[in-house]
């Protein structure tokens, strides 16, 4: 049996403290990283400097009490407090900084996915009560006129709809690695010839055929935002690269590149967030969502590649995709 009962905590994650007779006369390994290896011996009110904290931990009498929202090292903390049988408390800390951090991005996700939809709804709102004055309905091309930007505005709605449904779909299965045999050289000449007009979209490989392991459908999905994104962004009537290059460490890469403006670096870490926009008027005047890239994204992870985006103002962008490769 250990010399000290309380060592056995310092195999623990959570910091835990024993204060006796208002110091800290014990803190295991998790307590000392976090708040410094000093506190032992350290008076309790210097130890945790929150005062609702250390009133919590100096309350006479039994039982358990929580405090919840102490700051401490950047993160958000419960307390918790046990007075033992000798009188001692053993005052626990739990961080909630990933609790407060998926509560507020779900909050924010929310929120921006309302604001999206409410914009083309207030849009075919407004026509449609227009077309409903008598006079308006008399004019055809004023009828046709208004008839095409409710078209293209319920369209829109539509097209977010879907990628918030995909993204959902895509989020429940992301700890399920897909086993299917894809070949990504066949997929990505089919998906590119879905592309018709404006820019010319071209596949070149190193090698005839590549499989990953993997959903087809999923893996078609992150081929077909790529490009359309490349198709979007790129020069009207430029051209759009595709190549596919398979490594000796047992990785394919696929690179699509664009000959557009290209991208600030102050927006590159931020292009894979949910409904950011590196350029809001022209991306919603090209249809975007502000959620494709987000899906490619989360769609690469749980095949277990890398996703990356290199670009310069004034020379294009390359969004690359890495992928392992299923061994012949």
């Amino acid at each position: 049996m250990p010399s000290d009962p309380f060592q056995m905590l310092d195999h623990i994650r959570t910091p835990a403290l024993v204060v006796a007779n208002g110091q800290v006369s014990f803190a295991n390994a998790a307590a000392r990283a976090l708040l410094g290896a000093h506190v032992v011996g350290d008076d309790v009110r210097i130890a945790i400097r929150n005062p609702d904290a250390v009133a919590l931990i100096q309350k006479p009498g039994g039982g358990t009490a929580r405090i919840h929202g102490l700051s401490v090292g950047g993160s958000v903390w419960d307390v918790d407090c046990d007075v033992l049988a000798s009188g001692d408390r053993l005052v626990s800390l739990y961080d909630l900084s990933v609790e407060t951090s998926v509560a507020k991005s779900h909050s924010d996700f929310v929120a921006n996915a309302s604001h999206e939809l409410r914009t083309p709804l207030a849009t075919i709102i407004g026509y449609a009560e227009t077309l409903m004055n008598p006079k308006a309905g008399e004019d055809p091309a004023t009828r046709d006129r208004f008839l095409g930007i409710i078209r293209h505005e319920a369209q829109r709605m539509q097209s977010l709809v879907e990628d918030l449904m995909s993204l959902s779909r895509i989020e429940a299965t992301k700890h399920e690695a897909p086993l299917d045999r894809v070949d990504m050289v066949a997929l990505a000449r089919e998906t590119a010839g879905e592309f018709r007009g404006g820019a010319r979209v071209t596949v070149t490989a190193n090698r005839e055929s590549a499989a990953v392991a993997g959903d087809r459908g999923q893996l078609a999905q992150v081929v077909r935002n790529v490009i359309d994104n490349a198709v979007k962004y790129g020069k009207p009537d430029g051209e759009v690269r595709v190549t596919l290059e398979s490594t000796e460490t047992g990785w394919l890469l696929i690179a699509v590149q664009d000959d557009g403006e290209g991208i600030g670096p102050e927006h590159l870490p931020r292009l894979t967030e949910r409904f950011y926009r590196a350029d809001k008027s022209r991306s919603r005047a090209a249809g975007g969502t502000g959620l494709g890239l987000s899906i490619v994204k989360h769609i690469v992870e749980r095949h277990r590649g890398r996703f990356d985006i290199a670009s310069r103002a004034g020379s294009g962008t390359t969004a690359s995709i890495m992928l392992p490769l299923l061994r012949d």
